[in-house]
C-alpha cells in the first residue's frame, strides 16, 4: 500500500508525541508500505509568528524577537533531544541556521516599517522548517531512511496568492517525479502549509493549510489512501464540548465532510477535500494516541443509514448583515455590486440569503470581517443603490449535514419543527443546490440549544446501521 500521513500539531507537539509519530511509521513501514510524511508545526507556533509579524512594523522596538528566537531555540532543541538524540548535533546545526535567518527577517520587518503578504508568508513558513527536520531526524533515529523538503521542493506548485493560495494542475507531475523515487529509499517528510510559485517564491495555503498539503501530495503520488492523523478519534457526529454523547462517525462522503468543514469542524481543512476527490483517494482521520481506533472514512459516496441527518455543527463568531430597499426589486446588478463592494476589501461571504421580493438580501461573514463589510456597503447607500445596510454581531450560524437530505422529503419541517418546540427562533435560512446542508442563523445564545435539540431529534447518539 502508498500512503501519504498527515500530522498535525497537537501529533508532533514534543518529544513523546513525535515517539509516537515514528512508532506508527515504523510499523508500517517494517509491514512494506511505501509512506511519505506531511508535518505541520508545533501547536501554537505558528501563532506565534503570525503575532510578532502583524506587530512589528509599528513596535517602537523589536524587543520581543530575541526572547522569541530564544523560546523556539529551547522548544525545538528539547523536542530533537528527546526525539533523536544521536542527531543533536547535526539537526541542532540546521535549526540555529534557520533561527538566525528567521531573526535576521523579524529585524528587516522592524526596520522597515512594512510587513508584505510576501514576507508574512516567508515569516509564518518557519514553524514547518524547524519541525521538520526534527522528525526526520526521529526517523533515522529508528533506522529509517529519510528526507527532509519543504513545500516548494516537494513539486507544490500554486498561484501567487499569498496566505491563501491555491495549488496549480502542474504539481501532480512535479510532485510524482520528485517524491516517487524517495519512496523506494525511506519516508520522505514533507513540510506542510507552505508551496511556491513558478519562480520560486514561497507561499502559504491558509490556516490549517497541512491538510490541504498533505491532500496536494497524496494526489500527486498517487496515494492509495491519505491518513489525517489528529488528537482526536474521528469525525464526530457534533463538537463533544457541545453534545457531551456525540460520536464518532464511520463514514463520511467528500461532499458531507466538506459542508462540516466549512461550518467549524475542526478537523479538516475546507480545501483538503479537493484534490482526494478529484483522485477518488480514500481518506481516513485517526488519532495519532489512539492509533488502535478505526477512525473516520471519507469516501466518494459515504455510507447511508436511515437517518437523513449525518452531523451538525455551528460557528458562533459570525455577523449577520441585512440589505434592504424597494429600489432594489427588480434592478440588474444590485447584487453584483453588493459582492463586489465586499469583494474589493476582502470579505468573504459565508451564508446568502434572498427573499422573493428581491427587497432584502442577508448575509453571513465573518465577525472580524463586519466592520470592512458595513464600510464597503456604505457607498452603495450613499449612491442610492440600497436604501438601508444593518448588522447584528449577536448571532451563529448552525449547519445540518448529511447527504442523506437530497431529496428526503420532511427533513426541513422536522428541523424547524423541533426547533419551534424548543423555543429557537430561526432568523435566517440557506440552502445549496446540492441539498447536502440546510443552514440557518439563530441568536449566539440559542446556537448550542439549537445543536442539542437537533442532536437529539435525530438520534445522531445512537449507532444505525
Amino acid at each position: 500500500m502508498r500512503f501519504l500521513m498527515k500530522f498535525g500539531g497537537t501529533s508532533v507537539a514534543d518529544a513523546q508525541c513525535i515517539r509516537c509519530v515514528v512508532d506508527i511509521l515504523e510499523k508500517h513501514h517494517k509491514a512494506g508500505d511505501e509512506v511519505a510524511v506531511v508535518v505541520s508545526a508545533q501547536r501554537g507556533v505558528t501563532d506565534q509568528l503570525i503575532a510578532i509579524a502583524e506587530k512589528l512594523p509599528t513596535a517602537t522596538d523589536c524587543s520581543e524577537v530575541t526572547p522569541l528566537v530564544a523560546a523556539l531555540r529551547k522548544r525545538h532543541m528539547t523536542t530533537l533531544e528527546g526525539a533523536a538524540p544521536d542527531y543533536l548535533e547535526e539537526v541542532g546545526a540546521v535549526i540555529e541556521k534557520r533561527l538566525a535567518s528567521l531573526q535576521h527577517i523579524l529585524s528587516a520587518i522592524h526596520n522597515l516599517r512594512e510587513l508584505t503578504p510576501r514576507s508574512k508568508d516567508y515569516v509564518i513558513s518557519y514553524g514547518e522548517r524547524l519541525l521538520a527536520p526534527i522528525i526526520g531526524a526521529a526517523l533515522r533515529q529508528r533506522g529509517i531512511p529519510s528526507t527532509v523538503l519543504d513545500g516548494c521542493e516537494a513539486g507544490i506548485l500554486t498561484t501567487p496568492q499569498h496566505g491563501e493560495a491555491t495549488a496549480l494542475c502542474e504539481s501532480d507531475g512535479r510532485i510524482k517525479k520528485r517524491i516517487e523515487p524517495l519512496l523506494k529509499e525511506g519516508i520522505p517528510v514533507i513540510m506542510g502549509f507552505m508551496g511556491c510559485t513558478g519562480s520560486g517564491i514561497i507561499t502559504t495555503l491558509g490556516r490549517s493549510g497541512s491538510d490541504y498539503s498533505a491532500s496536494i501530495i497524496g494526489a500527486g503520488m498517487d496515494a492509495d489512501e491519505i491518513w489525517i492523523w489528529t488528537d482526536v478519534d474521528g469525525i464526530m457526529t457534533s463538537d463533544p464540548r457541545v453534545i457531551n454523547d456525540a460520536r464518532v462517525l464511520k463514514s463520511v462522503s467528500y461532499i458531507e465532510v466538506m459542508e462540516l468543514s466549512y461550518f467549524g469542524a475542526k478537523v479538516m481543512h475546507p480545501r483538503s477535500i479537493d484534490p482526494a476527490m478529484r483522485k477518488n483517494i480514500l481518506v481516513r482521520v485517526k488519532n495519532t494516541f489512539n492509533p488502535g481506533a478505526p477512525g473516520t472514512m471519507i469516501v466518494r459516496n459515504g455510507h447511508r443509514d436511515s437517518r437523513v441527518v449525518k452531523a451538525l455543527t455551528y460557528i458562533d463568531k459570525v455577523a449577520s448583515i441585512n440589505i434592504n430597499g424597494a429600489q432594489m426589486i427588480g434592478r440588474p446588478g444590485v447584487a453584483k455590486a453588493i459582492f463586489t463592494a465586499l469583494a474589493d476589501k476582502e470579505v468573504n461571504v459565508m451564508m446568502i440569503s434572498q427573499g422573493s421580493s428581491e427587497a432584502n438580501i442577508s448575509l453571513i461573514v465573518d465577525e472580524s470581517h463586519i466592520d470592512a463589510a458595513v464600510n464597503a456597503l456604505a457607498a452603495l447607500v450613499k449612491d442610492g443603490v440600497v436604501r438601508e445596510v444593518t448588522h447584528n454581531k449577536d448571532v451563529c450560524a448552525v449547519a445540518v449535514v448529511g447527504a442523506g437530505m437530497a431529496g428526503a422529503a420532511g427533513t426541513g419541517g422536522r428541523i424547524f419543527t423541533a426547533l419551534g418546540l424548543a423555543g429557537v427562533n430561526v432568523m435566517m435560512i440557506s440552502q445549496g443546490s446540492s441539498e447536502a446542508n440546510i443552514s440557518f442563523v439563530v441568536r449566539q445564545e440559542d446556537g448550542p440549544r439549537a445543536v442539542r435539540v437537533l442532536h437529539d431529534e435525530f438520534r445522531l447518539s445512537e449507532e444505525c446501521n
